[in-house]
Order: C-alpha cells, then sequence, then structure tokens
C-alpha cells in the first residue's frame, strides 16, 4: 500500500503491528498494574495492535504480580460476545486460533512457563467457536519467539527484570516501535523511562486508552504517521505558505 501511494505521490499512513512493551516497577500499584497487563493482552481477545504482549515486571514484585495475575485471568468469563456477561469471545477465525495455538506450544518448546490458560475449550453451544483461554507465561526470555513476534491473541508474556537502564534496553530490543506503558508511582522516573522507549503511543499507570483527542501511531517497524487527532488532519492536508510585502521590494537590480 504504501509502495503504491509512494508511486503516485499520494500520503498515507501506516499503522501496522508491534510486540509492546509493558514495564511494572518494584512500587507500583500491584492490582493497577495487573488490571493493566490484563486490558493490555485480553481485550479484544488479544487481537490489538497496541497490546503490551510483553510485560516487564521488576523481581521484588514479580512474584506475586504473577500470583495474584493467575487468579484474576482464571477467572475471565469466555464466551459469546452478545452476552454481557461474557468478557472474552472467540477469535477472528480458525486459522487465527490455529496460529495461536503453534505460539503456545513454541512458547512450551521454548522452556517457557505455562502459568494459567492455553487450551482451545469446549463451551456448549459454541463448540465449533473459535475460542481459546487467556494465557500466561512466566519464565520467558528475549530471544523466545513469544517474545519476539505479534501473536495478535490472549498470549502475554511476563520477564523478570532488576534495573531500570536494563529493561529500557530489552523494551527496545524489538523490530516494533508502536506502544509502551510504565506502571509506577514514581512520575518522575514513569517520565524518564518514557522519553527512553522507542514507541509512538506510550501510556503512564495506564494502557490501551486511544480517545481521539491524541494521535496514535507508531515508529520503527510500527508504521508511519499517525492516526486520530489533529495531527491525522494534518498528515492529510497541504500547508500553504504566503508571504505578503507591504514595503518596497530590495532588489539589487
Amino acid at each position: 500500500v504504501l509502495s503504491l501511494a509512494g508511486s503516485k505521490m499520494k500520503h498515507a499512513t501506516m499503522e501496522l503491528g508491534g510486540k509492546s512493551p509493558l514495564i511494572v516497577f518494584d512500587d507500583a500499584d500491584l492490582e493497577n498494574a495487573i488490571g493493566g497487563a490484563m486490558l493490555g493482552n485480553f481485550y479484544s481477545t488479544g487481537q490489538i495492535c497496541s497490546n503490551g504482549t510483553r510485560v516487564f515486571v521488576q523481581k521484588g514484585l514479580h512474584d506475586r504480580f504473577v500470583e495474584r495475575l493467575v487468579e484474576r485471568t482464571k477467572k475471565i468469563r469466555i464466551g459469546d460476545p452478545l452476552d454481557p456477561e461474557t468478557q472474552m469471545g472467540p477469535l477472528v477465525n480458525k486459522a487465527q486460533q490455529s496460529k495461536v495455538v503453534s505460539y503456545i506450544e513454541a512458547g512450551q518448546q521454548d522452556g517457557a512457563t505455562l502459568a494459567c490458560g492455553g487450551n482451545v475449550p469446549s463451551l456448549q453451544g459454541f463448540e465449533s467457536g473459535f475460542f481459546i483461554e487467556p494465557t500466561v507465561f512466566t519464565n520467558v526470555t528475549d530471544t523466545m519467539r513469544i517474545a519476539r513476534e505479534e501473536i495478535f491473541g490472549p498470549v502475554m508474556s511476563v520477564l523478570k527484570f532488576d534495573s531500570e537502564d536494563e529493561v529500557i534496553e530489552r523494551a527496545n530490543d524489538t523490530e516494533f516501535g508502536l506502544a509502551a506503558g510504565v506502571f509506577t508511582r514514581d512520575l518522575p522516573r514513569a517520565h524518564r523511562v518514557i522519553a527512553e522507549l522507542q514507541a509512538g503511543t506510550c501510556w503512564i499507570n495506564a494502557y490501551n486508552l486511544t480517545p481521539v483527542e491524541m494521535p496514535f501511531g507508531g515508529v520503527k517497524q510500527s508504521g508511519i504517521g499517525r492516526e486520530n487527532s489533529l495531527a491525522a488532519l494534518a498528515h492529510y492536508s497541504q500547508l500553504k505558505a504566503v508571504y505578503v510585502e507591504t514595503g518596497d521590494v530590495a532588489a539589487p537590480y
């Protein structure tokens, strides 16, 4: 699409994929950080490009975070998306379901720990539905496929880190740059970290909020240009410069 637009000198924005980091520091509010991580992985059955599928948790909070995360994830109600009681529906089609299952298998083969989920449930009345349980992996390393490639399904990878400098380097070690999030009570640190992250859309103590007033888009292989906000309108507008002289023309001829 971009090459075709370029060949005809047309403006184009490209909002592509991501493998976004969500960083949780030791001092973060535990329940809010877990809520952000779940929203950033399981909303829309994980089929959102900005999802924070690499959840980096500082070592002092890591074990409590994982324990409570698993408790809350197991309570997610899977079912008919038209039912108001349903919290997570099916994937878009069989092909995507098979793709997500293959990534879950790859995670186990690579040595990650399947903390919960990972199965294809059979729901009464929806036996042929493209459902999959919300899945959490722990003991994930940066080189595993589930930490490198966009899955586009409800699969969360939890990675442990020690220091601020370390997690910034690891978070940026990806070809993508769509989104990022930081959870901490230390706002100066949050802004300091966000400033170093190579991502076009960032959240502090929140995740996946996309009001139309804010520009949305990424860097690196995650796209060009921005959607929403005045930035999107400006991208598809022509800027005209007009000079008006009210005095004499200073011509040297």
